[in-house]
C-alpha cells in the first residue's frame, strides 16, 4: 500500500470535514478525582479509503488506525505528547469551519490538563462543561457524570491517588 505525502492545507481541509476534536470521561478509582479524561483526535473512513488514515499516522507521527464499525476504519490519537502535535498543527495551520471552534476548545482542555486541573474537582468540572460544547452525541453522558462530580464532598474526591495520563 502507497502512503500518500500529505500536504498542510490538504490536512486542515480533509480534517474540517471529516475530523472530530472529542473529550472522554470515564470513572477511574486510581485518579485522584475517581474520573479519567480522555481526549481524543479521530477521523472516520470507509475502508476503501483506509490509506488516507495511514498517511495522516504518517503526517502527525502517531496515532492508530483500526476498525471502527462494519467497513469503517478510524485514525485515533490520544497520547498526550501526540495531542499536542495536533494541537500545534492546527495553530500554525488553522481549521475554517465551525470545526475550528470546537478545536480551540479542545486545545483549552489539553492546556488545562497539562497544568493538571483535571485533577481537581473544580478543573474537572470546567473541562466537562467545556466538553459538552464540542461532543454533540455525548451530553446526556457528560451531564450525568457533571452531576456527580458536583455531588461529590471534598472527602469524597481521593486525595491520595496516583496521577496518570
Amino acid at each position: 500500500m502507497e502512503i500518500l505525502d500529505l500536504k498542510p492545507d490538504w490536512v486542515v481541509g480533509f480534517v474540517d470535514g471529516e475530523g472530530c476534536f472529542y473529550v472522554g470521561v470515564n470513572r477511574n478509582r486510581t485518579m485522584k478525582t475517581g474520573y479519567q479524561v480522555l481526549p481524543e483526535f479521530r477521523i472516520v473512513q470507509h475502508e476503501r479509503d483506509i490509506q488516507v488514515l495511514y498517511a495522516l499516522r504518517k503526517f502527525f507521527g502517531c496515532g492508530v488506525v483500526r476498525r471502527n464499525h462494519d467497513d469503517r476504519y478510524e485514525l485515533r490519537i490520544r497520547k498526550r505528547s501526540c495531542l499536542k502535535k495536533v494541537v500545534e498543527f492546527f495553530e500554525k495551520h488553522p481549521l475554517k469551519t465551525k470545526k475550528n471552534v470546537d478545536f480551540k476548545k479542545f486545545r483549552r482542555i489539553i492546556l488545562m490538563m497539562e497544568r493538571g486541573e483535571h485533577l481537581t474537582k473544580e478543573g474537572l468540572i470546567k473541562i466537562l462543561e467545556i466538553a459538552m460544547e464540542i461532543n454533540t452525541g455525548n451530553h446526556e453522558r457528560l451531564r450525568r457524570v457533571l452531576e456527580e462530580i458536583r455531588g461529590l464532598d471534598e472527602d469524597t474526591v481521593h486525595p491520595h491517588s496516583e496521577r496518570m495520563g
